[in-house]
């Protein structure tokens, strides 16, 4: 259920695609809530993934985690499954949200879009302490994810230069970040483009 109480004109008619990604404590899901609500759209996120092939392998979050520390097969599973979500919303045009660390990379040029969300890292730790990850579990994630998605694919985390929109959520209040990015998609006008990066397709 999202936190917003979006008004009848903060709802936006829209087609887009749209990707969100971040580092863990930046407002991702958040953000995913209010623009899926706002724009009245499906919304996936990577996390939801990672539950579902939980479920699938009969595992707690836990085992998953500690199988998936052992073995890149389920990293990629998820890659795989976000991917075909991609896919198919690409060439759906309806609005969706797609959110995971990797959705702008695993989207490419199907994305409208691509948002990355960010917070210094007091910040986001002091967002994460009633979750069952602590700061310093939060921070080797971070450190890890960077390393196995340049092994795995070459992309390097640290390059913004795919992404339309880059926010810094401590700047802003959850109701006017989300304000920002539905105001860069009323404006956004594909005829008159001129700024869109191409992104290489990912061999997952």
């Amino acid at each position: 259920m999202s936190e917003f109480d979006i008004t009848a004109d903060q709802r936006v008619d829209s087609n887009l695609f749209i990707t969100v990604s971040g580092p863990s404590g930046a407002g991702l899901t958040t953000l995913c809530e209010g623009l899926s609500e706002a724009l009245d759209c499906g919304h996936v996120s990577g996390g939801e993934v990672f539950r579902d092939i939980a479920e699938e392998r009969d595992e707690t979050i836990t085992q998953l985690v500690a199988a998936a520390s052992e073995s890149g097969d389920i990293d990629r599973e998820i890659d795989r499954r976000l991917k075909t979500i991609a896919e198919k919303w690409g060439a759906a045009n309806k609005a969706f949200v797609l959110e995971s660390r990797l959705a702008g990379w695993l989207a490419g040029n199907r994305a409208d879009l691509r948002i990355w969300v960010d917070a210094p890292e007091e910040v986001r730790v002091a967002r994460t302490a009633d979750r069952e990850e602590m700061g310093a579990e939060m921070r080797v994630r971070d450190v890890i994810d960077v390393k196995r998605f340049e092994g795995y694919y070459d992309v390097d985390l640290s390059d913004r230069s795919i992404y339309d929109l880059v926010l810094n959520t401590a700047r802003w209040s959850p109701e006017r970040t989300l304000g920002i990015v539905l105001d860069a998609i009323r404006a956004y006008d594909p005829e008159t483009d001129e700024g869109a990066v191409d992104v290489p397709e990912l061999d997952i």
